[in-house]
């Protein structure tokens, strides 16, 4: 996972280092970010990384899809550079792709193996994409009348035009979009959304929604490798729940970006909680067990939601993918939506095929104690890690 590299040619323009610096071992990582956020603030500050501007040579380049979608088919690149998108990523990013991806995957499951590894796949709600699948959600709607449904656009983030609703004239629009006859189709297009069955018994703490934030790292596709980050945190809603008001966006949305605009905000609480802190309160609540099985369970969903785009995915040994997955548990904690195991804080957990804990034996091979390589919400000394992974020599004294 290291990308340190020693004087070697990297993607556009030239380098001046020289040749004494490659002998004393000195090496750097010089990277482009696209981004000024966060991403770019973490990248200034690893040691060893250098930032590149504009058409120089770089190793690193963390893009936005529109430089992929411009310049991935026309640029060439060295072995060793490395770049975050797959150049068909929204298989999986977008809303109403990912939902077409996982029914697919569920019935080619169900016809192949059977129902029961089918059921799998039952980790998202009943999902529509409209206009195109407008009458299919409308049979739908009228089988539970007074039903919770949220609309979602596809292609958006950060809680940007969600909506609640509980009548079908709230939706015209897009009913109008789907009927619209061949000459008009060079009318303005409605923006694409999916409709959803909304989760009206969520898991609440202290009266609130949350959801929790999940990372997954994909270094391949074919084979499929996985990577899952042991943090993470929880999204929490600033207003306590109930459904008697749908239109609160501060008590429906978890999304950072939105709670951050409540009234009563506090920047110094924030509203998020560690996934350590939070896995150590529902196994408080719940028990080791019940909460062994929900993270299980997660993995489940890891899983699945890649395998069902690994066929789709144009595969690509520059390319990596960080997924961040947004789990919504019900009040039942049903979550719906190398040789190396273990760098800085991610543990493989599908390296064309599940990877299990070393302390695996032949006895406990294929018993309830065959645990996956999955250590969310547990304790992750990062740089120790690292520290143990880039300097493996003998006789190295154990911290």
């Amino acid at each position: 996972m290291s990308m340190l590299k020693y004087k070697t040619s990297g993607h556009k323009g030239s380098h001046d280092y020289s040749k004494s610096e490659e002998r004393e071992g000195k090496c750097c990582v010089r990277y482009k970010c696209g981004l000024l956020n966060t991403i770019q603030d973490v990248l200034r500050q690893r040691l060893g990384w250098v930032e590149v501007k504009d058409e120089g040579e770089w190793d690193f380049n963390w893009c936005d899809v529109g430089w992929i979608r411009e310049n991935f088919d026309h640029s060439y690149m060295e072995e060793h550079v490395r770049i975050n998108h797959f150049r068909n990523h929204f298989e999986l990013t977008r809303k109403n792709l990912m939902v077409k991806n996982l029914k697919r995957y569920r019935k080619t499951l169900e016809r192949d193996v059977g129902r029961t590894e089918a059921s799998k796949c039952d980790f998202f709600p009943c999902t529509f994409a409209l206009p195109s699948e407008y009458h299919l959600f409308v049979e739908e709607f009228k089988r539970s009348p007074g039903s919770t449904w949220i609309m979602k656009p596809v292609a958006k983030s950060q809680g940007k035009g969600i909506f609640l609703f509980r009548k079908l004239k709230d939706i015209m629009d897009w009913k109008k979009d789907g009927t619209r006859s061949e000459d008009q189709k060079d009318a303005a297009q409605v923006e694409s959304y999916v409709a959803q069955r909304y989760i009206e018994n969520p898991y609440l703490i202290n009266g609130r929604k949350f959801d929790l934030r999940v990372y997954v790292l994909v270094t391949s596709y074919v084979p499929l490798k996985a990577w899952l980050y042991r943090d993470g945190f929880g999204r929490f809603s600033s207003t306590r729940f109930s459904l008697s008001s749908i239109d609160d966006k501060y008590m429906h949305l978890t999304n950072v970006a939105v709670q951050k605009t409540a009234p009563d905000y506090d920047p110094e609480k924030g509203c998020k909680w560690q996934m350590q802190p939070l896995r150590r309160y529902l196994t408080a609540k719940h028990g080791r067990e019940t909460v062994e099985s929900l993270f299980k369970e997660m993995d489940n969903i890891f899983v699945c939601s890649l395998q069902s785009v690994q066929k789709v995915i144009i595969n690509d040994k520059h390319c990596f993918e960080l997924y961040g997955y947004d789990i919504l548990l019900d009040q039942n904690l049903k979550p719906l939506t190398g040789k190396e195991k273990r760098v800085g804080g991610y543990d493989l957990m599908w390296n064309d095929g599940p990877v299990f804990r070393e302390d695996v034996t032949l006895e406990t091979f294929g018993s309830s104690c065959f645990t996956a390589n999955t250590h969310l919400g547990c304790v992750n000394d990062r740089e120790k890690q690292l520290r143990r992974l880039l300097k493996p020599f003998a006789g190295q004294k154990r911290m």
